[in-house]
């Protein structure tokens, strides 16, 4: 059968989804009836144009497919958006080869169809799975995740499905002095997390995951496959940091790996704020000398609010770290540079990287390796997620309040604060899309959860976190305030509001770029002018107005 053409012109303009949203403001039940009528569109036309690429039945799911659901729910780590009201795609497609994908961009441009990208599924606000107000399809890249790991040069090709776990798990078959500088959560999608950044325990010594990346393969809006080459440098220099769902689907990566020592150590350990007087030293102290401490030793401060069984609240700061060298030589740098934790040898832990692995990712009761490959998510709670830079140092009095802050809250809250420095440091501002190097000195992430409640319950959780972000303003970074891209943030604005002018609806880049935004609004408009790849923070071409 002959193929037909694929067209760009019949795009929905941008300004849909802000009228979405109005009337979901003025006529909540009116805006449902849109949104049910666009998840219900027919998706026949669709599905004979995949089938006429040669797509096999087998990897398409429509609304009417038995496994449907399941499949959509599998990989969805917010239960914020798996709710009735939640839009859902006409179809789920599982590519299982490069082609696939090709054919799957001309079959959304023939119907008028929007496409998002899933690998592991944590994105944060749902992009990669919710599309508001428009026929969407998913495309499904879990097929696609082989991994091929090279110890003659010490590089892997990781396709876009596989996860952070299974990386980890198949660098740590091939060697045991090979490593990868990326995340903490297993389930993480390989794909959106080095498009991202990939924030890590090894980042002070080795720099992002996306640092590391040292070729690429994706599809862009023409359908084309690219690599480095052909792509480009300015292409290859947005998708290590830019998020590459703006620019097209990335299909692998090819990573540079990382030498380990034999032998790592871990330590963790905890204060409760009510039991401990001294308490805001010892954090004053860590602030002071962790962004500065010995670049191969990774120390952040995990902070937790909860409630006891009498509904006591709790407020717990608990100080993790990772150390490449072996228990004697950290215990002397602590000593001489963190005396206030009082670090002895009972605290620490000696292992292997794939155990520190394993151990930050949970797996602390003897799971065996093969537990990182396992792909159901960990969790299975709603969240709204927030994120900061510090560039200059809390004082006691501010940390003080913050706790104080924390405890009026009646909900679980989690505030993980990472350090920098060292590798980061050494990297310019516009190397990668990421730009957050010296003079950073800590990423924080902000983070409530709750399991279940009607729209009232889940208002109250909003209402809270987004004042806290409030509260915290004083204490962070300026002019931008900053946020992290894999911290995704639909409250910092969104480029699909057409009433707004371009440099209004384009602040929120700002954000997570800072003057790195302009060249990624260039490259856009050079790979993708018409904004076929688009949600509602991917970057648009600069000239959309």
């Amino acid at each position: 059968m002959k193929k037909k053409p694929w067209r760009m012109d019949t795009l929905l303009p941008p300004g849909f989804v802000f009228l979405i949203s109005i009337l979901l403001f003025l006529n909540p039940s009116n805006a449902s009836q849109i949104i049910n009528k666009c998840s219900n569109a027919t998706s026949e036309p669709f599905i004979q144009c995949l089938l006429a690429n040669s797509i096999p039945h087998s990897l398409l799911y429509t609304q009417g497919t038995t496994s449907y659901s399941t499949l959509l729910e599998f990989s969805i780590r917010n239960q914020r958006f798996n709710t009735t009201n939640t839009p859902k795609p006409l179809a789920i497609i599982t590519p299982t080869i490069e082609s696939h994908v090709s054919a799957i961009i001309g079959c959304c441009k023939m119907n008028n169809i929007e496409s998002r990208v899933l690998s592991g599924g944590h994105d944060y606000e749902g992009l990669s799975y919710v599309a508001l107000g428009t026929p969407f399809v998913i495309i499904n890249m879990q097929n696609m995740s082989s991994i091929d790991v090279n110890t003659n040069d010490n590089t892997a090709w990781v396709q876009a499905g596989a996860t952070v776990g299974e990386l980890y798990y198949h660098i740590a078959e091939k060697s045991k002095t090979l490593g990868f500088p990326a995340g903490l959560c297993p389930t993480v999608g390989v794909g959106g997390h080095l498009s991202g950044g990939g924030i890590g325990t090894m980042m002070r010594k080795y720099g992002l995951a996306s640092d590391n990346i040292i070729d690429a393969r994706l599809v862009n809006a023409e359908g084309k496959i690219l690599d480095r080459e052909s792509m480009g440098e300015d292409l290859f220099w947005a998708i290590r940091g830019g998020g590459g769902a703006s620019f097209g689907i990335i299909l692998a990566y090819k990573i540079e790996l990382v030498q380990v020592p034999s032998k790592l150590t871990i330590f963790a350990k905890s204060f409760n704020f009510s039991q401990h007087s001294s308490l805001v030293k010892i954090v004053s102290q860590w602030q002071d000398v962790s962004y500065r401490l010995d670049i191969r030793l990774f120390i952040r401060q995990f902070i937790q609010v909860s409630s006891d069984s009498k509904g006591n609240r709790i407020l717990q700061v608990k100080f993790e770290s990772l150390f490449l060298g072996e228990t004697e030589e950290l215990l002397s740098i602590m000593h001489k540079k963190f005396p206030l934790l009082d670090l002895q040898v009972q605290d620490c832990q000696e292992m292997s990287w794939i155990e520190t692995v394993q151990y930050f990712a949970g797996y602390t009761n003897g799971e065996p390796l093969s537990a990182l490959l396992e792909r159901k998510s960990q969790f299975g709670y709603s969240f709204k997620a927030k994120s900061d830079y510090l560039t200059s140092l809390i004082p006691e009095f501010g940390w003080k309040r913050i706790w104080d802050d924390l405890l009026r809250s009646n909900a679980t809250v989690l505030m993980i604060i990472d350090p920098l420095g060292g590798k980061m440091d050494e990297i310019s501002e516009s190397e990668t899309p990421f730009p957050y190097r010296n003079g950073s000195l800590y990423n924080i992430q902000y983070l409530v959860a709750w399991v279940d409640g009607d729209q009232s319950v889940v208002n109250r959780y909003l209402d809270w976190i987004r004042g806290f972000y409030e509260f915290m303003k004083p204490y962070v970074s300026k002019n931008p305030r900053a946020a992290y891209l894999n911290y995704r943030d639909l409250d910092l604005g969104t480029s699909l509001n057409g009433d707004l002018s371009y440099f209004e609806r384009t602040q929120w880049g700002k954000r997570y770029f800072k003057d790195n935004f302009r060249k990624l609004a260039l490259v856009k408009l050079e790979v993708d002018p018409k904004n076929f790849f688009r949600s509602e923070q991917s970057v648009p071409p600069l000239n959309l107005y």
